[in-house]
């Protein structure tokens, strides 16, 4: 008997400010597709300026999946993106469309990929403890810790990300192993068939002044007024998850007063280089992936071309 063929999933991945929606958006009008979206920050309501979620007019055109789900007092991880994930999927395909998922955030697309390895649950006395500590002495000295306790995690995370060094302290003291360890036990890999489209420009000079540009029209657009609002929300915390993200956590700053409305144009900017940068290096180690030409109007056509239907469906 033929082994049964898996279904097939489309994902597009690049960079922040590499146009990854208007590569979906151009696939969506092409093909019978849902889009799913793989974004940590686009799953927030109300961050909508300062994340460059697509407009009204164009989610109401093109449903995008796992935005808007969560308000910005939630915890949202990569387990949890998963499991939701993995629905979503599954009702496309069962409706005979092909699952598109679009975004830039990495750890889950990996977390579907390859499935997740079987961590402790949080503890909120370590974390609050942790979170205690990280108050009175800074990342970059948690993050110092971490490199003694767990070399290979402290590599792979910024020392001015305090929630993943704070998640990696907290594994190590719960169950006594490296988070890296732990994270080599994978879980069950997607049933999926996957094609890889990767959208990034050439030249990182173009992806600069993109960001640039970017940047520049989210303040435009009322990016300080967002956060001013997020700010006055019950629970607020400049340490929540949703505010550490690139962009709010530099505004955040200038609206307490630490820096100049200039020094927050160029932290953010210089930022979300940085995490541009993170996002190529990640990409450059992915497995079977396509790598689209940056000439305009062959972005569609490439991808259209890689796209095999009679495979698909």
């Amino acid at each position: 008997m033929a082994e049964k063929r898996q279904p097939a999933a489309i994902f597009v991945m690049g960079p922040t400010a590499a146009g990854k929606t208007e590569l979906a958006t151009e696939l969506f009008r092409q093909l019978p597709v849902d889009v799913i979206s793989v974004d940590s920050v686009l799953v927030y309501r109300r961050m909508d300026i300062g994340t460059a979620k697509p407009d009204p007019e164009l989610l109401r055109e093109i449903p995008h999946a796992l935005v808007d789900i969560c308000e910005p007092e939630e915890a949202y991880s990569a387990a949890r993106f998963r499991v939701d994930a993995l629905e979503k999927m599954r009702q496309s395909t069962s409706a005979g469309k092909i699952p598109l998922l679009v975004g830039g955030t990495m750890l889950y697309f990996r977390a579907l990929e390859q499935g997740l390895s079987d961590l402790p649950e949080s503890d909120s006395k370590v974390r609050s403890a942790l979170q205690q500590r990280l108050q009175q002495q800074g990342s970059a000295a948690l993050h110092r810790e971490l490199q003694m306790q767990d070399p290979e995690s402290a590599k792979r995370i910024h020392p001015n990300d305090p929630q993943r060094i704070l998640r990696a302290l907290e594994v190590m003291e719960i169950s006594g192993q490296p988070l890296s360890r732990l994270q080599e036990r994978q879980g069950e890999k997607l049933p999926y068939n996957i094609l890889k489209l990767i959208k990034a420009p050439r030249e990182r000079k173009l992806l600069h002044q993109r960001i640039a540009r970017r940047f520049d029209t989210m303040l435009q657009s009322g990016f300080e007024e967002e956060v001013q609002a997020l700010m006055a929300r019950p629970g607020f915390s400049p340490q929540l998850p949703s505010m550490r993200a690139v962009g709010y956590r530099q505004m955040i700053e200038y609206l307490q007063g630490a820096c100049s409305r200039e020094e927050m144009r160029e932290k953010g900017i210089i930022a979300t280089r940085q995490l541009a940068k993170r996002q190529l290096t990640w990409l450059r180690r992915e497995s079977r992936a396509n790598w689209l030409n940056e000439e305009p109007g062959k972005t569609l056509e490439q991808a259209l071309k890689l796209i095999d239907l009679k495979a698909f469906l």
